[in-house]
């Protein structure tokens, strides 16, 4: 697992437009909230991106950008934003090589049956590159307000 003070693993992948993005695009300039979540269009998942939606404009306040990750793919990235006005870049992690880096793909068990998924984890990236928070197992309710919260104490 990732821990604080620890530089960020590197990343290049794919945002909903199918665009290369990657963590050395914001290297000085902005700080990165990296959100990793399960899946598209699901109930935790979508308050979860509507809530870091509602608060896009404090982010930028804070030169911070916002991106979601996931497993799936710029199709349903597109339909997602498209069916709740999100304004957060969503990753298509469809390989899972940045879900493996950053420690959240994992085995759960959910009903007696054992799978592999994202682990709801949060990474907050200072404009260094440096881990500047951690949070392995979120909870979605309330969740941006508390990364906003830290992103102002940077």
């Amino acid at each position: 697992m990732l821990e604080k003070h620890q530089a960020a693993p590197a990343f290049n992948s794919v945002n909903q437009f199918n665009e290369a993005v990657q963590l050395s695009d914001y290297a000085s300039k902005k700080n990165v909230v990296l959100y990793f979540y399960p899946k598209d269009d699901t109930p935790g998942c979508t308050i979860e991106a509507n809530d870091f939606t509602r608060l896009a404009a404090d982010f930028a306040e804070y030169d911070t950008v916002v991106i979601g990750v996931s497993k799936d793919s710029c199709a349903s990235h597109v339909d997602f934003i498209n069916k709740f006005g999100l304004k957060v870049d969503l990753l298509a992690d469809t390989d899972g090589t940045l879900c493996e880096s950053y420690g959240v793909w994992r085995e759960r068990e959910k009903n007696g049956v054992k799978s592999m998924a994202i682990f709801r984890s949060t990474f907050i990236i200072d404009k260094q590159g440096i881990l500047a928070d951690v949070e392995y197992g979120v909870n979605h309710e309330g969740h941006a307000e508390a990364v906003l919260a830290k992103i102002k104490s940077l």
